[in-house]
């Protein structure tokens, strides 16, 4: 057998920059892990959004939240799931072509001054929904929402994003790692050291946003992750190992916690005027404290509150 010819990266990086040239030498968009760039497919016209991540060292090799997000997206095929659309890996770099959306649901909130209607609010809310739950159905936590994570396009059209903390499952999942999601959403039963979870996760994540939605700021803001606890007991009430079964057996959860009493939903920003009781009823499905009563992403899309949702056309 012959042997197989050593690869020049340097062509395949020339004829990946001439298929997809940038539109502007500036990033539109950082984040953690790279940076990214609008472009357009030179075969199709369409605009592209370049993910670039660079590896630091190139022993080390391709980054493992670029193979995880390359990995899980293709097999993700939905309206509410940001398209990937091709690849390019080196030694030095990865380069994760997706459809281009405008903005993310942070500054599309902001470009409203923080001030959305409650019609937008329920389509938003709805299509978070449905994303998350095809991503639970086919057996995918994603582990980081967040409004920096979700796309919207100017049709409305939300789509979920950056999935490099997202990992596949299978029942019975064992012990993961309490290092995900942003501490702002974040739900107790990681903030408190759990490390066995399922989908309840990003069900808690899903009412952070709907909140943030309703009353136009995040609800758990924290600069650390007891301040964000004491944050959550604060608004929500501090739990008890009576309404929550197993709680006492929480790693980090203490009995001198402070005892704060809920303020309940219709008390909280706005949340009366966005949401109305039948959306409050929802809020407080999506974010039981206990796991076991939290709402799935599929019983959330069958409550009364998406009754009469106006959700935009699809492409």
């Amino acid at each position: 057998m012959a042997d197989m010819q050593e690869v020049d990266f340097d062509e395949l990086a020339k004829a990946f920059k001439i298929k997809y040239p940038r539109i502007e030498p500036k990033p539109v968009g950082a984040g953690t892990y790279g940076e990214v760039y609008k472009a357009r497919c030179v075969s199709t016209g369409a605009f592209v959004a370049l993910k670039e991540m660079k590896t630091t060292n190139e022993e080390e090799g391709v980054p493992s939240t670029a193979l995880r997000e390359m990995a899980l997206l293709k097999q993700l095929r939905h309206v509410n799931v940001v398209a990937l659309l091709d690849v390019f890996c080196s030694p030095k770099k990865v380069v994760l072509v997706f459809e281009f959306v405008d903005q993310d649901l942070k500054k599309f909130m902001r470009s409203r001054n923080c001030k959305l209607d409650p019609t937008t609010i329920k389509s938003l809310t709805h299509q978070l929904c449905t994303g998350i739950e095809y991503c639970h159905a086919n057996s995918v936590l994603h582990r980081d929402l967040k409004p920096q994570n979700l796309l919207v396009d100017a049709q409305l059209r939300l789509k979920l994003a950056d999935f490099g903390l997202a990992r596949a499952f299978m029942t019975p999942i064992g012990k993961l790692t309490h290092e995900v999601v942003t501490v702002w959403y974040r739900p107790l039963e990681i903030l408190l050291g759990g490390s066995h979870y399922s989908v309840p996760v990003d069900m808690w994540g899903v009412g952070c946003i709907f909140g943030e939605l309703a009353t136009g700021n995040p609800l758990f803001c924290g600069d650390s992750e007891i301040d964000t606890i004491f944050k959550i007991c604060q608004k929500l009430g501090t739990p008890t190992p009576e309404a929550w079964p197993g709680l006492s057996e929480m790693p980090d959860f203490k009995l001198t916690f402070p005892k704060w009493k809920a303020k309940g939903w219709e008390n909280i920003r706005n949340t009366r005027a966005q949401l109305g009781p039948v959306g409050i009823d929802l809020i407080e499905r999506l974010m039981a404290y206990d796991p076991k009563m939290r709402l799935s992403a599929r019983s959330a899309l069958r409550h009364r509150y998406f009754a009469d949702v106006e959700l935009p056309e699809s492409k």
